[in-house]
């Protein structure tokens, strides 16, 4: 008989909890995993990583894409007060500038989000898009070359292109990482027309031999990589649900931020 004192449900409250802890850790080993491997890492050893079994994995996420599709709201979620900042800048310039500086910040951030959005794009177009994102952005591209500020030649979809690019930074790691906002500023900076003021950049460039050792770093990342994508690492492991041809750590996503 069960007593005043205890229910059913008091023990059902740490299983539900642990089964929250169990899909946190799974989420946070998969980003780490995907920023090295892309979306075709091993679902084995984000389990391993996780400290859970396979089968804890496939009742949180049944299948590969599942498991992005997870991954790819919780970045969209972090994302979200970006669009706050974006409608108080005073301007439709400072709208683009706020967007591009958030969105390269974010991607620069966390390694796994560009394979995560170019899977998205395939296996989820509508919502790998972000259709409000897009529309926004439309607006201000549109309010600032009325206003004079952005070159009449640039559509919305060159800033996604340039963000994009300028994030990718964050996927090749040492000294290239910090120089995002330099490189991001040189961007805005060709975006404006020619009779606009021009800001003096962040930063320092990197110099000749901080460049080299930088080149250098990726060369033996690259062949740590190579060397590791013939065990385990960087396997499907047989039950890797619908794996498809996900992309590399490396590859930009297709524009859809």
């Amino acid at each position: 008989m069960t007593s005043p004192e205890s229910t059913p449900q008091d023990g059902a409250q740490p299983r539900r909890r642990d089964a929250r802890q169990n899909r946190e850790r799974l989420l946070v080993e998969a980003r780490a995993l995907i920023a090295v491997h892309g979306v075709d890492a091993s679902l084995e050893e984000i389990a391993r990583r996780a400290d859970v079994g396979v089968a804890t994995l496939y009742r949180n996420f049944a299948t590969r894409d599942d498991l992005v599709r997870a991954l790819h709201d919780i970045a969209l979620a972090e994302l979200s007060t970006v669009r706050d900042e974006i409608a108080a800048a005073p301007t439709a310039w400072d709208g683009i500038v706020v967007y591009t500086e958030r969105v390269a910040e974010w991607l620069v951030a966390d390694p796994s989000l560009p394979p995560i959005l170019k899977r998205m794009e395939t296996i989820d177009p509508a919502r790998g898009k972000v259709a409000s994102f897009k529309t926004m952005l439309s607006g201000l591209v549109m309010q600032a070359k009325r206003d004079g500020d952005l070159r009449a030649d640039v559509d919305t979809v060159d800033l996604a292109v340039l963000v994009t690019m300028v994030g990718s930074l964050g996927t090749l790691g040492g000294g290239y990482t910090g120089q995002w906002r330099r490189q991001l500023s040189i961007v805005l900076d060709g975006l404006r027309t020619v009779d606009r003021d021009r800001p003096k950049l962040p930063g320092r460039p990197l110099g000749a031999k901080e460049f080299q050792a930088a080149v250098h770093g990726l060369s033996r990342r690259a062949t740590r990589a190579a060397s590791r994508g013939t065990g385990a690492g960087n396997g499907t492991g047989g039950t890797g649900g619908t794996a498809g041809t996900g992309g590399r750590a490396g590859s930009p996503p297709e524009p859809g931020v």
